[in-house]
């Protein structure tokens, strides 16, 4: 039984090979060509911005904390009203693997990955890309979603009132 086992085991890769041999190569004339990616495809990262057009970003270090490569810094700040923004933000495209780690890590979905895998250069400075180069109008995969909304802090509306939220229990009330 071990000996019919293994002559399969010989033969099934020499059939796997023959098999592929007398096919046709597919072949894409790259730069006239386009290949369509799959649309779960990750390549080059974007920040997004949430339905009022405003930055989704809130400085939160996950991210580059989630990076296993370490090709994302920024700067937090935050403006008279509470709310968190990247005052620099920067991303280093010639040390990224496009592992994906940064947009999973994201409570704010401000980091997508998009399908556009043409990111090359000669210069590897060229390659390091600033908020205002990552930032594009829409956002992205999810157009309705804001964070400040969700997330129950009292920036966009007050405490309580969001989606999943309810009001504040007043303590007075708890009281015997």
């Amino acid at each position: 039984m071990n000996l019919l086992r293994d002559i399969k085991g010989t033969l099934q890769p020499f059939w796997v090979t023959l098999r592929y041999m007398f096919k046709r190569p597919v072949t894409i004339q790259y730069p006239e060509q386009k290949r369509t990616p799959s649309p779960r495809y990750r390549a080059r990262m974007v920040l997004t911005r949430d339905p009022d057009g405003e930055e989704r970003c809130v400085a939160c270090h996950l991210c580059s904390a989630a990076c296993p490569v370490d090709c994302i810094s920024m700067q937090a700040a935050e403006r008279e009203d509470g709310r968190r923004y990247a005052a620099w933000f920067r991303i280093n495209f010639a040390r990224c693997i496009f592992c994906g780690l940064c947009a999973e890590a994201c409570p704010t979905l401000a980091i997508q990955m998009g399908p556009d895998y043409e990111i090359c250069n000669r210069d590897p400075l060229n390659l390091v890309l600033e908020k205002e180069d990552l930032l594009i109008d829409d956002g992205g995969k999810d157009n309705s979603y804001h964070f400040y909304r969700h997330a129950g802090i009292g920036v966009s509306q007050p405490r309580g009132a969001g989606a999943e939220e309810s009001p504040p229990v007043d303590m007075k009330t708890n009281m015997p």
